[in-house]
Parts: structure tokens; sequence; C-alpha cells
């Protein structure tokens, strides 16, 4: 028997105190690794793009979100002592995911269920580990044989289905990409980028024209502080045109800036060069502009021959205005007091948000009455469902601080797991 093993009353081999001690500093050993920060290696590479990066370009500024910043060739790795995340040079991954790789050290994630098609792996077993999963990553076989007690999940598995950056609920992609899949995967990346709660024309109308917009923009150099440049000029001109009463041309500026109020955050998403500066430009000018084309509309209305009795508009503007910002406010108490956006608590709410008085369905009110030729009594319905909607927003917070009163903090619907296709 060897001196560094001993029988155990119960008859078998455990090993002695010596042997203990040695695996307990290979267990620090690898505590110490995993709390290192680790580098990035891509495996291989691709010949396609998307929206003008290749899949490795995208990786690169993917994980440098996360704090990965350091990028190292295949070779090194093979020869890297400490924590390295190896992604296959054709992977396609969804944020929240390279999220998840960054935190969780001993993991391999993959395409498929029952650890089929690896795509990614967080390794911090030293460099037999770590030239195994290179092997696992390159070779053509679904399911190579990866290192003992590395766990894996599929994006389906992971528990990461909330992003809660952009309200919404959905399986994580982790996918990889070829000539006969590059626009089925530009498309599922394009459509990730899209908020879970957001008005009806974004939801449903704007994804498949804005899609072939930002992909001929992003290869060219167009970035998205110049689209939102652009949505603000359009949105002076909206506002002159409605103030001379050019209703109709003053509509095309209009939805011409909601499209690319669109279009600015996609291209800003797809190609991960959103910045503060752009966040804060578009979210500024969304905020301030609708309560002044509605002034503008109502004020060009004397111009088109179709002039609102002067208490009646005053009532009216005052109308839309008071409760375009009350509305604001409650939105504003809801994320104070209850530590949720009131959209996202119910189903319910995330669906009212689709038709409430927003600007986009706004818009769709008075294009209605532009089509109707009386655009004087679609700047009064603005103001009718402007109060029917701050009534419904009044009646939602006062059920959510009930609720959250009586039995704890509120918790979104979109929380709840989501089963993977």
């Amino acid at each position: 028997m060897s001196p560094s093993a001993r029988p155990s009353r119960q008859g078998q081999i455990r090993p002695s105190s010596s042997a203990r001690g040695s695996q307990a500093e290979g267990i620090d050993r690898r505590a110490e690794q995993g709390r290192k920060r680790p580098v990035l290696c891509i495996m291989g590479a691709s010949n396609v793009t998307l929206f003008g990066l290749s899949p490795a370009q995208r990786l690169v500024r993917q994980f440098a979100r996360v704090g990965v910043t350091q990028v190292i060739s295949e070779h090194e790795a093979a020869n890297h002592s400490g924590p390295v995340i190896l992604v296959r040079g054709d992977a396609a991954i969804d944020q929240p995911l390279v999220q998840y790789l960054a935190e969780h050290p001993d993991f391999i994630l993959t395409r498929d269920r029952q650890g089929a098609t690896p795509v990614a792996a967080h390794v911090t077993g030293g460099v037999q580990n770590i030239r195994l999963v290179q092997t696992a990553l390159t070779t053509a076989s679904t399911q190579p044989p990866l290192p003992a007690g590395m766990r894996h999940g599929s994006p389906g598995e992971l528990e990461v289905t909330f992003w809660s950056a952009l309200r919404k609920r959905e399986v994580p992609y982790a996918l990889t990409i070829d000539s006969t899949n590059v626009r089925a995967v530009e498309w599922r990346i394009f459509m990730g980028t899209y908020k879970g709660a957001t008005d009806v024309v974004t939801k449903h109308l704007w994804p498949v024209p804005a899609y072939w917009v930002t992909r001929w923009i992003a290869p060219v150099g167009i970035t998205p502080n110049m689209v939102t440049t652009i949505g603000a000029a359009m949105v002076v001109v909206a506002f002159l045109l409605f103030l001379k009463g050019a209703f109709a041309a003053g509509l095309v500026a209009a939805w011409l800036m909601t499209f690319l109020d669109t279009v600015d955050g996609k291209l800003a998403r797809v190609t991960l060069t959103s910045s503060k500066w752009g966040d804060v430009f578009d979210h500024g000018i969304d905020l301030v502009h609708p309560p002044f084309w509605y002034i503008a509309w109502g004020l060009g209305l004397g111009a088109a021959g179709l002039a609102l009795p002067s208490p009646m508009l005053m009532w009216t503007l005052v109308l839309i205005f008071g409760g375009y910002v009350l509305q604001r406010v409650m939105e504003g108490i809801a994320i104070k007091a209850l530590g949720l956006e009131i959209h996202i608590w119910r189903p319910i709410d995330t669906l009212f948000r689709q038709i409430t008085a927003r600007r986009n369905p706004n818009l769709v009110i008075l294009t209605g009455s532009v089509i109707a030729g009386r655009p004087d009594i679609g700047l009064v319905t603005v103001a009718a469902w402007t109060i029917i909607c701050l009534v419904l927003h009044g009646v939602q917070l006062a059920q959510a601080l009930t609720v959250a009163r009586r039995s704890g903090p509120l918790v979104s619907w979109m929380r709840k797991p989501v089963t993977a296709p």
C-alpha cells in the first residue's frame, strides 16, 4: 500500500494528512485563480460579418463591457496558468450570457442542451483543462470530451431570461454562424436589442424597416449619434410645420423622427457603440419634444382655418401637457417607491404600455385625424386619451402600492422562468 494513503474504518482508501494537505492547496490555488480577472481567447475565425463586424470583433467589444479587456492568442492560452475565457470565433453570444461567462468560472456554455456543441467556456483548472477545452471548441464533434468537474449549460438552462436594461423576458442566444445562416443570426441579434415594454408602433411596425436600414448604415461608419442628430432636426422641422398648419407634411417629419429614434438605439446596440452621452442625447430629446409638438399643433389649427375656441384650446393643451407630466411623475414614483418600472409588473401593464398616451400612439391618433380632415378633433382626442390613461395609471399605481404594502416587494412577471424552445 502506498504510504500516502491508509484504509479508513469503512475499509475505503482515503488520503493521508499530507495528501489531504496537497488537495487543499490545489483547491486554494483554484479558488485564487477564480478570483483573478480572466483573459479572453478567440478560437479560430469566421469570414462572415454581422452589421459590419466580424464575430471576433463583436466578442471582444462584448467582453470589454464586462471588464474582460485582455485578449490573448490561442498559443498563449494553451500555456496560460490563470483563468481564461475561450470562445469560438464563429460564435454569436447574447450580452447576458457574456456577463454570465465572466462571472462563473469552470463553466462551459453550450448551444444545445445535454452539453452538445460547446461555444464558450470559462476555465480555471490549469493548462491541461485549457487545452482540452480548446480541442472541444475546435473539434467537428458536437459532443466532444470535456474536462471533469466543469459544469455546462445551454442558454435556456441558466436562469438569465430577464434583462433589466431592456425590460424584457426572453431566452438569450448562443449561436454559431456560417454563410448559410448569417442573415438569420443578424435578425436574432437585432430583435434581441428591442425593449420588452414599448409602444405598438415600435414593437410591430418599425422592426423590419429598421433592421434593413441598420444593416445598411452600420458597415459604412454612420454612428448612432449621427442618426440621433438627424432625428433632432426632424423634431424641429415637424414643430415648424405643425405651427404653420401643414399637418400632413409635419407628420411625415414626425414619423421619420420616431423611426430614426428606433434606428439609433438599435444601431448602438448591434455595433456595441452606445455611450453615456448618446444615451442622454437620445433620451433627452425623447423626453422634451412631445409637448412642444402638441402646442404647435394647437396653434397651427388657426393657420389651417380650424381654430379651436381659445378656452377650449387652452384646456386641451393644459390637459395634454399636464397629463404627460403627471404620467412621467407616476412612473418615477413607482421606480422610487417600488423599485420596479410599473409597465413590467404584470402582463396587462406591459400590454397597456403599447397603447398608453405617449408620443407614438398619440401620433397614430393625429395621423388618423388628418386623414379624416379633422386635425382639430385629433388634438381633442389626444387630450381625452391622455386623461383616460392618466386615470388608469393612477389606478395601476395605487394597486401596486397596496400590494407592495401588504405582500412585500413586487416582482415583475418577466422574471418568471421562460421555457426554451
